[in-house]
C-alpha cells in the first residue's frame, strides 16, 4: 500500500537500490491506476454519429482568407452546407474556431454530424456551419489532427486569447462579407452563433462581447478564461459592463487545468474556477445562460457528447408552427429542391 502513495526523491533512491527499476515502474503504474481517467465515461451518442436516412450536408473547402486585422496572415476555413439549404431563404449561421478539430470525422466533436441530425429533426434551424482555423503565415503549417491546434506555430495564441476587437474584425469584417456574397445568410444577429473549445471558446465569447450587433449566441467548451492574456478578467468585465444581448452555454470539467504552475497554485490559471466565476457573473447580471460541469480533463471528451444539447439550447427559439394540420412542420426536413 505504501508504494501507491506519492514517492519522494529520497524514497526513490532507496527503492532503486533495494528493488530495482522494474519494481519502481510497477509502483508508479499502481499509483496511476488508483485514479481512473476522468475522461473515461464520456462517449459520443447517436446525435454525433451519421444516422441512416439522414441527408448529409456538404463540406466545401478549404478556402483561404487573407487577413487585414493581422497583416501577413491568412485563415483557412471550410463551409458546411446542409442538404436543406435553400438559396432563396435566409439561413442561420454557426462558426466554430479551431475548425479542423470541430469537423474532424474521427474527432471528439463531429459538429457536421450533429448539425445533419438536428436540422433533419427540426431541433435547430437550417444553418450553415463555418469551420475556421487560427491565422498563420503562408510559410507556417496548417493546424490539423496530426500536428496540433496551432499553439507555437500559428497566430492562435494572440488571436484567440487577446481581449481586444482584432479577432472580432476577422470574423465580422473579413469572413462575413465573403459569406454574405456567396450564401443567403440571415442579416439578423440572433441567427448568428459562434463557438469553440479552450482558447477558441474565449475567442468566440470575445467576438460576441465586442460585436453583439453581429453575434448573439456563444458556445464555450473548456473556455480559457484564464491569465493567458488576461482572460480571467472577464468575470469582472461582465459585472462592470451593461448587460449585452448575448446567450451563452458554458461547458467545463472539474479536472480541467487547475492552476498549478511551478509547483504553486495560481487561481488566475485555474480553468474550472474561472469558468465558474464567469458563470456566476453572467447569472448575477441576468444573462440568458446555461452551463454543464463534468469531471473531464481539458479537452473535448465531455464537450463532444454535450454538443448536441448545447446546440439545441442555444437555438431553441427557432420558428415553430403549432398548427396540427401543418404536416410539413410535423415531418423530417427533406433536402431542398435545387
Amino acid at each position: 500500500m505504501q508504494l501507491r502513495q506519492t514517492i519522494g526523491a529520497g524514497v526513490v533512491g532507496m527503492l532503486l537500490g533495494a528493488l530495482g527499476h522494474a519494481s519502481i515502474t510497477t509502483a508508479v503504474a499502481q499509483q496511476g491506476a488508483a485514479r481512473p481517467n476522468p475522461d473515461s465515461q464520456y462517449r459520443l451518442g447517436p446525435d454525433s454519429l451519421p444516422q441512416e436516412g439522414v441527408p448529409k450536408g456538404e463540406i466545401r473547402g478549404p478556402f483561404v482568407l487573407p487577413s487585414q486585422a493581422y497583416p501577413g496572415t491568412q485563415h483557412t476555413y471550410w463551409i458546411y452546407v446542409p442538404a436543406q439549404y435553400d438559396p432563396a431563404v435566409p439561413t442561420s449561421l454557426m462558426i466554430f474556431q479551431d475548425g479542423q478539430a470541430f469537423k474532424n470525422e474521427r474527432g471528439d466533436m463531429r459538429a457536421q454530424n450533429v448539425m445533419d441530425n438536428l436540422i433533419y429533426r427540426r431541433e435547430i434551424p437550417v444553418m450553415l456551419g463555418v469551420f475556421i482555423n487560427p491565422g498563420r503565415r503562408p510559410d507556417q503549417p496548417e493546424p490539423s489532427p496530426e500536428i496540433g491546434w496551432g499553439d507555437g506555430f500559428t497566430n492562435r495564441g494572440t488571436e484567440y486569447n487577446s481581449l481586444d476587437d482584432r479577432y472580432a474584425r476577422v470574423i465580422t469584417e473579413e469572413l462575413m462579407p465573403v459569406l454574405h456574397k456567396e450564401y443567403n445568410v440571415s442579416r439578423d444577429p440572433e441567427q448568428h452563433g459562434i463557438g469553440g473549445s479552450s482558447s477558441g471558446a474565449i475567442a468566440a465569447f470575445t467576438v460576441a462581447w465586442e460585436r453583439p450587433d453581429a453575434f448573439r449566441k456563444v458556445l464555450s467548451n473548456v473556455g480559457s478564461f484564464t491569465n493567458i492574456r488576461g482572460g480571467h478578467a472577464y468575470a469582472e468585465k461582465v459585472l462592470q459592463s451593461p448587460k449585452k444581448p448575448i446567450r451563452i452555454f458554458l461547458c467545463d470539467g472539474r479536472n480541467d487545468n487547475r492552476g498549478m504552475r511551478g509547483g504553486r497554485y495560481d487561481e488566475k490559471w485555474d480553468w474550472f474556477l474561472q469558468n465558474v466565476r464567469l458563470m456566476k457573473a453572467l447569472t448575477q447580471k441576468g444573462y440568458d445562460l446555461s452551463y454543464t460541469w463534468g469531471i473531464n480533463n481539458h479537452g473535448q471528451k465531455f464537450g463532444g457528447p454535450a454538443l448536441p444539447e448545447m446546440m439545441r439550447w442555444l437555438w431553441r427559439d427557432g420558428p415553430v408552427s403549432t398548427d396540427p394540420n401543418d404536416m410539413g412542420e410535423r415531418s423530417f426536413r427533406q433536402p431542398a429542391t435545387r
